[in-house]
């Protein structure tokens, strides 16, 4: 797997010879295409070839296209992930209803408890033993919908009370909402590479969006982004550089010290396993690093 994360801001052409991506703009740079883990293109002004594109899923390299506000707007994601592929889908719809919803209330329980890590380390004990009850309380399918009620809490103790994650003039909510879609499109590789559907979930069904499995799977991951942003070190120029880097802070999983996009490999492939063999303890824990 590559280790380099590549974002493309200025006018060029990306073309491909003999397994490097080759960049000619106002200088011509080749990169190796075996050390590139992802590509970001924010400038809608660059040229890309098709036969880069395949060489790019065909080394697992992410892609990202931004928008005209150079935010993530689509990736690349490739037909066919694993060579067992319709054997996996097969798997995939034959998922129970009850296990979907063992496994999801497991998920919002871990993603209740790293929310409330972040209000511990912040001092924010009432809301930190608010959420320790949300994360008991949470049922089956989390039904009583402790997830909404955490949330709530949760921002509101960390970012103030008048906080609202819909206010788009926010730029707390600017650099979240980038960070998540950093950390979405590795769910999204990591799932579509075990070769099985991103668009069919097991609790987001958004029939307009194509990455509802890769939503239900980063939800314990998000208080990770979270805690980058209230690190107050973001500003409007450099905080999409430090939510591209943010994939290689070190955290917990399965009680072992890793980089976040390591994890999310063996996340996901724990939830998949857990789901195809119909034991939610299969999933396992992630959370915080302490020295």
């Amino acid at each position: 797997m590559g280790f380099r994360k590549i974002k493309i801001n200025s006018r060029c052409k990306l073309q491909t010879e003999l397994n490097y991506l080759v960049y000619r703009g106002e200088t011509e740079k080749k990169i190796a295409l075996d050390e590139i883990e992802t590509l970001i293109i924010e400038n809608q002004q660059v040229c890309i070839t098709s036969s880069l594109l395949s060489e790019l899923i065909n080394h697992k390299v992410k892609v990202i296209f931004c928008d005209r506000m150079h935010n993530p707007l689509a990736e690349l994601v490739p037909y066919h992930g694993a060579y067992n592929t319709m054997a996996r889908i097969k798997a995939q719809l034959n998922w129970s209803q009850e296990i979907k919803d063992f496994v999801w209330a497991r998920i919002i329980k871990q993603k209740i408890r790293n929310q409330a890590e972040i209000l511990k380390a912040n001092k924010k004990l009432e809301a930190y033993e608010l959420l320790l009850r949300y994360e008991e309380e949470v049922q089956l399918g989390d039904s009583t919908n402790r997830e909404g009620l955490a949330a709530k809490a949760y921002f509101q103790a960390l970012f103030g009370q008048n906080f609202e994650r819909r206010q788009s003039g926010d730029k707390r909510n600017k650099y979240l909402d980038y960070g998540y879609s950093i950390l979405l499109s590795s769910f999204n590789r990591e799932i579509t590479c075990a070769g099985y559907l991103p668009a069919l979930g097991i609790h987001h069904i958004g029939e307009e969006n194509p990455f509802n499995l890769g939503c239900d799977f980063m939800e314990p991951f998000r208080p990770f982004i979270d805690e980058v942003v209230l690190s107050g070190d973001l500003t409007e120029e450099n905080f999409k550089t430090k939510m591209i880097e943010s994939i290689g802070l070190h955290i917990s999983c399965n009680q072992k010290k890793t980089i976040l996009e390591n994890a999310v490999d063996f996340y996901t492939h724990s939830v998949l396993n857990a789901l195809n063999k119909n034991d939610p303890n299969l999933i396992i824990p992630v959370t915080f690093y302490h020295e």
